[in-house]
């Protein structure tokens, strides 16, 4: 089977294209707070998860998007937390240091 340089360089730009975004997807997963890291202070990503039990500080009204130390935008899905260095929160979480100062 021949290949024409047209077609060789379609499936260039496809494989190329597909391979960035899914280093891209990875960065951002790897870059995220998991709910399982020992340092993230109860940290939920979907605040009406929060067990009121265990925490009973929670208020439904609290989550990272509306906390002081969230460094993302009102309209950003993750954005930054000064507790968690380079580690990106969910603006629909919460965590027990949730403060509104």
């Amino acid at each position: 089977m021949k290949t024409s340089r047209r077609h060789f360089l379609l499936m260039s730009v496809s494989v190329g294209s597909s391979l960035v975004l899914s280093r891209t997807a990875f960065a951002a997963d790897a870059n995220t707070l998991s709910e399982s890291d020992p340092q993230a202070l109860g940290y939920k990503e979907d605040a009406s998860k929060v067990d009121k039990a265990k925490y009973p500080q929670y208020a439904a009204d609290q989550k990272c998007g509306t906390c002081s130390l969230f460094q993302g935008k009102a309209t950003d899905a993750y954005g930054g937390c000064t507790l968690f260095g380079d580690k990106q929160v969910a603006a629909r979480g919460w965590c027990s240091s949730y403060t509104n100062m």
